[in-house]
C-alpha cells in the first residue's frame, strides 16, 4: 500500500515569524490558499499563470503539513505567515472570485518529482525585487503570455521531471504521532515510518546503525537504535518512541534528506510503502485482522463484558460485535471500527492479562503470546517458553531440526521455526508473532 500525501481539511497559521509571540489561527485550507494567492500575486496576471503560481503556493504549503515541518519542531502550528520563512499571509485579507475559481478546481493537485511522491519545496520569489532558485512570478507572466500551460511554465522553473498530482485525497486524519509509545512488540505503519526514517538518519549518524526489516515490527534490534538516537540527540533513553522521540525523528529525517530544500531527496515511492491498513473495517481481510481477532479472543476469555465470538481471518460481523463491546468497555467511541487508538488500548488490555490475572486463569495465560515479536537473537522467558512448545512437538515430528531450551533464540531454534512455517503455509520468515504462537501452541499439545 502506497500512502500518498493528503491534502488536510485545515491548516493552522501562526502569524508571525516562528518565534514570535503571536496568534495562531485555523482555518479551511481552501480558504488559506486563496488568502495567500490574493497576497502574493494579481487577479489581473493571465490565468496559466495564476494557475502556476497557485500550484506553487498549494505545493510549499502542503510540504509544510506533510513533513511536518514545524510540529518536528515542537510548534504547534502548520505553517507560518512570515514570507521570509513561508509564504504571505494576511487575516482577514480580500481575496479575488477568479483567483477562487482556480482555486477550487486546482487545490488538491501538487508538484512532485518523477520517481517520488511528496510535494516538492516550491521556492517561489516575484523575480524582479527579489531571486531564487525556484519560481519567478513575474516570469510566469511572460511563459503564459508566450502561450505555455501552467505546468510547463512550473517545469520551466523546478526542471523537466517536474509532475503534477491530480486530485488527491482530503482528509483530516493525517499521519503523525499515532497517539501512543512504540515499543518492542508494537507493529503497523507507525513502526514502519520509525524503521524508514531510522535506516536514513543512519547514513549521516553511523553510530545508530539501523537497517529496516521491511516488516513494521518493533524488534530489540530497532530499540537499541532508538536509545543510540536519543542519546545522540539528548533525549531520555528509554529505547521507546513517545510523542518527542517521534518528532525529533522526525525532524531529522527531514533535515538529513533536505525535504524543505528545493534540491531535496524527496519520498520516492518506495519510502512510502507501507504493509499495514491504518483502520481495519467490517469486510478488511489478512494478518492485521487474524492479529486483532487473537488478541479480542484472549481479553474476552477473562472479560464477560466482551463476547467471545468465533472469528477468522475476516473482519466480520462478530469481530464488530465484539470490537463495539470493547469500545464500550473502555470508554472509545463505539464506531465497530478499528484505529490507531482502540488497537493500542486492546494491546494495553492483553498485556494487562499477561501481567496480573486471577490465578484460575494462569494454565490459560501462559499459553498465551507474549505480545512480542521474537526472532533469531532473542533471549529471556519467552524464548524458553516457546523453546518447551518446540521441544513437544519435536517428540511426535522428527522432521523439525530440533530445539535446546537455554533461552536463547539460536540457529536451531530458528531453523525449527522456519520449518514449521514451510510446514504450515506461514510466511518463511523466522518470526514468531502471535498466529504463529497460537499454532505452536495448539501443535505441543498433540498427543
Amino acid at each position: 500500500m502506497i500512502k500518498y500525501p493528503v491534502v488536510p481539511e485545515n491548516i493552522t497559521v501562526h502569524l508571525g515569524r516562528p518565534k514570535d509571540n503571536a496568534e495562531d489561527i485555523t482555518v479551511a485550507f481552501t480558504d488559506y490558499i486563496n488568502n495567500v494567492a490574493a497576497c502574493e500575486i494579481y487577479p489581473t496576471w493571465p490565468k496559466e499563470a495564476l494557475k502556476a503560481n497557485i500550484y506553487a503556493i498549494t505545493t510549499f504549503a502542503l510540504n509544510r503539513v506533510y513533513n511536518e515541518w514545524y510540529k518536528s519542531e515542537g510548534y504547534n502550528f502548520d505553517i507560518t505567515s512570515s514570507p521570509a520563512y513561508d509564504q504571505t499571509y494576511i487575516k482577514g485579507h480580500e481575496v479575488y472570485e477568479n483567483i477562487g475559481e482556480i482555486v477550487k478546481n486546482v487545490f488538491n493537485d501538487y508538484l512532485y518529482k518523477e520517481g517520488q511522491v511528496s510535494p516538492i519545496f516550491a521556492a517561489y520569489c516575484d523575480g524582479r525585487r527579489l531571486k531564487c532558485d525556484g519560481l519567478k512570478q513575474w516570469g510566469t507572466v511572460e511563459l503564459a503570455n508566450s502561450g505555455k500551460k501552467a505546468l510547463d511554465i512550473c517545469k520551466t522553473y523546478y526542471g523537466a521531471s517536474t509532475k503534477l498530482m491530480e486530485n488527491a485525497k482530503t482528509s483530516s486524519n493525517l499521519e503523525g504521532y499515532p497517539g501512543f509509545v512504540l515499543k518492542v512488540g508494537t507493529f503497523g505503519n507507525p513502526v514502519y515510518a520509525v524503521e524508514r526514517d531510522l535506516e536514513r538518519i543512519t547514513k549521516n549518524y553511523p553510530y545508530i546503525d539501523y537497517k529496516t526489516t521491511g516488516k513494521g515490527i518493533y524488534t530489540d534490534k530497532l530499540k537499541e537504535s532508538v536509545m543510540r538516537f536519543q542519546e545522540i540527540f539528548n533525549l531520555k533513553e528509554t529505547g521507546e518512541v513517545d510523542k518527542s522521540t517521534w518528532y525529533k525523528i522526525k525532524y531529522i529525517y527531514s533535515s538529513v534528506k533536505k525535504l524543505e530544500n528545493l534540491y531535496s531527496e524527496g519520498i520516492t515511492i518506495k519510502d512510502a510503502n507501507f504493509k499495514y491498513k491504518d483502520e481495519l473495517k467490517y469486510g478488511d481481510t489478512g494478518i492485521e485482522v487474524s492479529y486483532l481477532n487473537y488478541f479480542l479472543n484472549a481479553i474476552s476469555f477473562v472479560d464477560n463484558n466482551i463476547p467471545n465470538l468465533k472469528t477468522n481471518s475476516v473482519f466480520n460481523n462478530n469481530t464488530r460485535s465484539m470490537v463495539r463491546a470493547f469500545q464500550k468497555n473502555y470508554g472509545l467511541e463505539e464506531t465497530g471500527i478499528v484505529d490507531y487508538k482502540t488497537f493500542s488500548k486492546i494491546g494495553e488490555t492483553y498485556n494487562t492479562i499477561l501481567t496480573s490475572y486471577k490465578d484460575k486463569y494462569k494454565d490459560f495465560v501462559d499459553d498465551l503470546y507474549p505480545n512480542k515479536f521474537l526472532s533469531l537473537g532473542d533471549s529471556g522467558e519467552e524464548v524458553k517458553r516457546l523453546q518447551r512448545y518446540l521441544l513437544k512437538i519435536c517428540k511426535y515430528d522428527k522432521s523439525i531440526p530440533g530445539v535446546k531450551v537455554n533461552s536463547k533464540f539460536d540457529e536451531l531454534t530458528d531453523s525449527s521455526i522456519r520449518k514449521l512455517q514451510k510446514d504450515y503455509n506461514f510466511e518463511i520468515n523466522g518470526i514468531v508473532g502471535p498466529l504463529l504462537w497460537k499454532k505452536i501452541v495448539e501443535l505441543s499439545e498433540r498427543k
